[in-house]
């Protein structure tokens, strides 16, 4: 049977705990985001140098370059001149290129580690959590709307006949079965009401 969504139980002593148990979940969650984002802020620094190399192998290689053409331009001796500054120039090109592959991969590898290091300990936790919240609610908006039913009472007592331990209900009366059987409405009410506590309903 569907019902309303029941996310807290009417229980004090049992709301306590599941709120308790929430801002428990939500703390874990937290400190992992920071457990990640320090490893991101770890690895981003390496991305960082590979960006600063880049950069600066590209001024020099915009400078040799600069200077090649400039050497190019003298006469008799531009063009021995200007070999070793190209030549020069191509090799900082390359130093820049590895620069920018360090900081595409450093930058690649700081997400990766990142998820990979936060997100096992958070679904751990937080998928049985939300499992049983989820299955809490459900439960618990089923029990309510069975017993704002016509004849929900008997239906509650009945399931917790069923349901409930046997020195819980020797405690309602010595012959539990008996009473609902009979339909006395002073033990059907005790069943029913041990039923809606065990589902944290009042």
């Amino acid at each position: 049977m569907s019902g309303r969504f029941v996310p807290y139980a009417a229980t004090p002593g049992r709301a306590i705990v599941q709120v308790v148990a929430d801002i428990s979940v939500l703390l874990w969650v937290v400190a992992w985001y920071y457990v990640a984002k320090a490893v991101h802020s770890a690895l981003s620094a390496i991305a960082e140098v590979g960006a600063d190399v880049q950069g600066g192998a590209n001024g020099i290689r915009s400078n040799l370059n600069g200077a090649g053409d400039s050497a190019g331009d003298i006469p008799l001796a531009g063009d021995a001149l200007a070999k070793p500054l190209n030549a020069a120039a191509g090799a900082a090109q390359q130093i820049a290129d590895a620069g920018q592959g360090l900081d595409e991969k450093a930058t690649a590898l700081a997400i990766l580690l990142a998820l990979a290091v936060s997100v096992p300990p958070i679904l751990a936790l937080v998928v049985p959590w939300l499992l049983l919240r989820l299955r809490f609610a459900r439960r618990a908006g089923a029990t309510a709307a069975l017993a704002n039913t016509e004849g929900g009472a008997d239906l509650l007592a009945l399931r917790a006949l069923a349901n409930r331990p046997m020195p819980k209900l020797l405690k309602i009366t010595a012959d539990p079965l008996e009473g609902w059987r009979t339909g006395d409405p002073e033990v059907v009410r005790r069943l029913a009401a041990l039923e809606l506590r065990s589902a944290g309903l009042k």
